[in-house]
């Protein structure tokens, strides 16, 4: 009976995980052009690229090696792998007899008379047989877990990478934004030199003085706040870097070289590179493990177990020297009644399979939506590109215009100022146009499971 019940039970206790058929994994994320295609067919996978190929600025390489080195969070992903390595081969010597080394004696005297010396030097041992399926699972779950903080260390390093580089261009653009502004400022301080000449030529009025030093006041007023968001930044960088807050050297904005065409690849291969969708993963199969030992707990435990060793106290006779003894015992548990506990814990453990699923296709669902925005911010960004360059020079020439207008008292003096406030807030855009362009090849490359460390 025993054994026919656990060949009944095999075809659960013994069964791999496999990926549940119900997970959807094809069409996850849009084609970036027709509106209600997914993306199915492109082959080349940008998140296989090394992350050196990505971001190429040789500063902003140094200063992703450095964090890869010294962020604390990765390092703590680190030891939480190591944990659960050592959780594994624990696992794995649980199949291995255990052997403990027990050495007594005493020394006793009954009324005055001479003491008497007994000793025992056993050496005893036990041997759970792993009959139906309980230190498998538990080794096989172990193994699950080392592989989701695998991922999780994958994870917490795609993240750094991101991070550094989205701070790093964040600097790029301030630095260019002030420029713009301190650049700005200097030709409207000259505007206004011009004002007051033409004023004294009786060309124009107070007014028009007093509103172009105004124009002049408020760009200078928001050089500060721009020179406070890079300090910011520094010292947000510092800290992905494991580093007390400092200056960043770094490039410029216009020498940056991003890849050009951005592919996102079989919607497949993101079940493999993504590591929240692999640990998520592997958070399912661990409970399917879990679930298993739990099934297994209704059948009975089998253990083997026996001493060996010298002795000099045999029953009531005092032996000198000791003599060789040795025992042992088979013992079977089979439980009865453990008030419901067991079942409890199969019906916990089955739940928690349940939901770590939900996880699991959520994750995929999550990826293929970060892809499908990233894709798409690409796209757009890189046409915003295009239309704001042609804004900015048509500006340019307007505020030219306008200028040479006024000279000759054929414009106004709110026409230059109405053109080259145009003008300024077209050029602080456009160098944020330029920052979200980068800022989806980053969201991209980390969506499609980037900068693994095989790289």
């Amino acid at each position: 009976m025993l054994c026919a019940t656990a060949l009944l039970s095999s075809c659960h206790i013994y069964k791999s995980y496999e990926r549940p058929e119900d997970i959807r994994t094809d069409a996850i994320y849009r084609d970036t052009i027709s509106i209600n295609d997914t993306l199915v067919s492109d082959t080349a996978n940008m998140g296989n690229l090394p992350w050196r190929e990505v971001f190429r600025d040789a500063q902003l390489q140094a200063l992703i090696e450095e964090g890869l080195t010294h962020n604390t969070d990765l390092q703590k992903a680190m030891l939480q792998v190591k944990q659960a390595q050592a959780a594994l081969l624990s696992s794995k010597l649980a199949y291995l007899p255990s052997l403990i080394l027990a050495p007594q004696g005493t020394i006793s005297s009954f009324d005055h008379k001479k003491a008497t010396q007994t000793y025992q030097l056993p050496v005893t041992s036990s041997w759970e047989i792993d009959i139906f399926g309980k230190l498998l699972n538990s080794k096989r779950g172990a193994k699950a877990a080392l592989l989701q903080s695998e991922a999780y260390e994958q994870a917490v390093r795609s993240q750094i990478i991101a991070n550094i580089a989205n701070c790093y261009y964040t600097l790029l653009m301030l630095d260019q934004q002030l420029a713009i502004s301190e650049e700005t400022y200097q030709n409207w301080k000259e505007s206004v030199n011009t004002m007051k000449e033409m004023k004294k030529a009786g060309m124009t009025n107070e007014a028009a003085v007093v509103q172009s030093e105004a124009n002049c006041y408020m760009v200078a007023a928001n050089i500060p706040d721009i020179q406070r968001s890079i300090r910011e930044t520094e010292n947000a960088l510092s800290l992905l870097l494991g580093q007390a807050p400092q200056h960043i050297t770094r490039g410029s904005l216009d020498s940056q070289v991003i890849p050009e065409e951005l592919a996102a690849g079989v919607p497949i291969q993101l079940l493999s590179n993504r590591p929240d969708v692999k640990s998520a993963e592997m958070a399912l199969a661990s409970a399917y493990y879990a679930t298993n030992k739990a099934r297994s707990a209704f059948y009975p435990q089998i253990t083997l177990s026996g001493s060996a060793g010298w002795t000099n106290d045999a029953g009531t006779a005092i032996l000198n020297p000791g003599k060789f003894i040795a025992a042992a015992i088979g013992s079977l548990t089979q439980p009865l009644f453990n008030k419901g506990a067991i079942i409890a814990n199969y019906k916990i453990s089955k739940a928690q399979q349940e939901q770590a699923k939900l996880d699991f296709q959520q994750a995929i669902l999550n990826a293929g939506s970060e892809v499908s925005n990233a894709l798409f911010m690409y796209q757009t960004s890189s046409q915003k590109e295009v239309q704001r360059k042609g804004q900015v020079d048509a500006l340019k020439k307007s505020v030219e215009y306008t200028q040479d207008l006024m000279k000759i008292g054929s414009s106004t003096y709110l026409e230059v100022l109405t053109a080259q406030k145009s003008l300024l807030s077209a050029q602080l855009t456009q160098v944020q146009d330029t920052f979200e362009r980068m800022q989806s090849v980053i969201s991209l490359y980390q969506a499609l499971g980037g900068g693994r460390n095989n790289e």
